[in-house]
């Protein structure tokens, strides 16, 4: 996952200019992507992000034809809110995440979002790897120079506490000793410690457990209610109870987003589409 100008080895979950992981900042292709909003004052400040008619077209092989991942989609969220992106595999979800995220440059369109970024990835193996828990937060901090020691603690375990991990010994904890919801909650709190206004988030609980799913989801729940509206969560899923932790949601179909709504409003029309894949609660 590694995206870096620096030449030493960076891990990353995110699009980067510097040697973090996780927060995403204007470069050459974000600039031409997704351009910030001017200001807290700005006159769309109730957005956090504003799609408005996004192409997206990906070609796999010289001779093959170009297929349109996203296809006019437009979005709106508003700021401070947890927001959730459903659809079947291959609809385009991602693909806007993506965009969001500056990792993939649309074809044509309007993207608008907050300037500071996070964006974790699905597998927590693949995200989580120095050998504490601490020591991980802090990774993305080690480049912030006017920061001492005990200032990178506190926000180490301010971040920690936002996503739920408050054991008295949670900062030394080996990694090793975590299970696959805690790994993804210490992967957020990687995220929350360089303090982003907007969190992308990809099918987060895929590989994990019914306990660990909900520990994740309340963590990221917690983390937006807590930031007094600073902090605005997208959310990918194939879970439709997950709907219940969102403020709103849209529906992603063939690179439409074809309806937006509340949490229970995206639910029903899910279940009332004749044609949804469910097994159970997914589909």
């Amino acid at each position: 996952h590694a995206m870096s100008t620096h030449a030493a080895p960076i891990r990353t979950h995110a699009c980067t200019t510097h040697a973090s992981r996780r927060t995403c900042t204007a470069s050459a292709s974000t600039s031409r992507s997704v351009r910030a909003f001017a200001s807290a004052s700005d006159a769309s400040d109730r957005w956090g992000v504003d799609v408005d008619q996004l192409w997206v077209e990906f070609t796999r092989g010289a001779a093959s034809q170009p297929i349109q991942a996203l296809k006019g989609a437009s979005l709106r969220v508003p700021k401070g809110t947890l927001f959730m992106l459903l659809g079947p595999n291959g609809c385009g979800k991602s693909t806007l995440l993506r965009v969001l995220a500056g990792l993939v440059v649309p074809k044509s369109g309007d993207a608008r979002a907050s300037a500071r970024k996070a964006f974790v990835f699905q597998n927590p193996d693949h995200q989580v790897i120095m050998p504490t828990v601490g020591a991980d937060v802090a990774f993305g901090l080690g480049r912030n120079q006017s920061l001492s020691d005990n200032d990178i603690r506190t926000r180490v375990e301010e971040a920690l506490t936002l996503v739920n991990l408050t054991e008295p010994d949670a900062y030394e904890r080996q990694v090793a000793t975590l299970s696959g919801g805690q790994k993804q909650r210490v992967a957020i709190a990687g995220a929350l410690v360089e303090k982003p206004e907007l969190l992308l988030l990809d099918e987060l609980t895929t590989f994990l457990d019914e306990e660990d799913q909900r520990g994740v989801i309340e963590a990221v729940r917690h983390a937006v209610d807590s930031s007094a509206g600073a902090v605005t969560a997208i959310w990918v899923t194939h879970r439709l109870e997950e709907l219940e932790y969102a403020d709103g949601a849209a529906y992603v179909e063939d690179g439409y987003v074809v309806k937006v709504g509340t949490g229970s409003q995206i639910r029903e029309f899910i279940r009332q589409k004749q044609d949804a894949y469910v097994i159970g609660e997914r589909y």
